[in-house]
């Protein structure tokens, strides 16, 4: 059982590592110290929440009603592009590092976003529902498998929202902010793009 919960554990951790929508907003909201518990444990009870639901049978809901996905697909680009779009403005305009008055983000904004940026994105259909649970499916205990995956999402996103602070230093010149805002902004451009014309 040991082994099928370490296997779920780096399986998870390997899944959602690579840079992503989400995982640029927890490094934001980290980098400004704000909402970060909340933010960190959206997208960690989110990735449980799809894990679970993978492992349930989900995944056979969305078979059935595959045009779910486009609903998934299309919102979640003009989200992305949407987002992509402030990021740009706001490297374009610049600021004065951390302290920037303009960066504070509202809870409810924080949640809103964070939920878009996790609910309306396909790929996260297919990297958790469909992949990782076909794999959870194939150990000897799917669930325990499944609690491991569950333990890399807490275990990342967390130790990414609280450790940026540690960049702290680098990010109060304003120059780093805005070269995060491009790198945001490229992110979410080329998701999108990603999603309209590469599916």
């Amino acid at each position: 059982m040991g082994s099928t919960y370490l296997n779920g554990l780096i399986v998870g951790l390997a899944f959602i590592v690579a840079i992503g929508p989400q995982n640029a907003f927890v490094l934001k909201s980290g980098l400004l110290r704000q909402n970060v518990f909340t933010v960190s444990f959206i997208c960690a009870a989110s990735d449980a929440v799809l894990i679970l639901g993978g492992i349930g049978g989900l995944d056979r809901l969305l078979i059935k009603f595959p045009s779910l996905l486009d609903v998934f697909r299309y919102g979640g680009a003009a989200f992305l592009l949407f987002y992509g779009f402030v990021s740009a403005r706001s490297a374009w305009r610049g600021g004065s590092g951390l302290e920037a008055e303009g960066q504070r983000m509202s809870f409810k904004s924080a949640v809103l976003i964070c939920l878009a940026l996790t609910w309306l994105n396909p790929h996260v259909y297919l990297d958790t529902v469909f992949l990782l649970s076909s794999i959870a499916l194939q150990s000897p205990a799917p669930l325990i498998f499944g609690l491991g995956a569950i333990s890399g999402s807490f275990l990342f996103f967390f130790s990414l929202g609280y450790g940026a602070k540690y960049l702290v230093p680098i990010f109060r010149n304003p120059a780093s902010w805005r070269i995060l805002d491009l790198v945001i902004c490229a992110i979410m451009w080329t998701i999108a793009l990603k999603l309209l014309f590469f599916n």
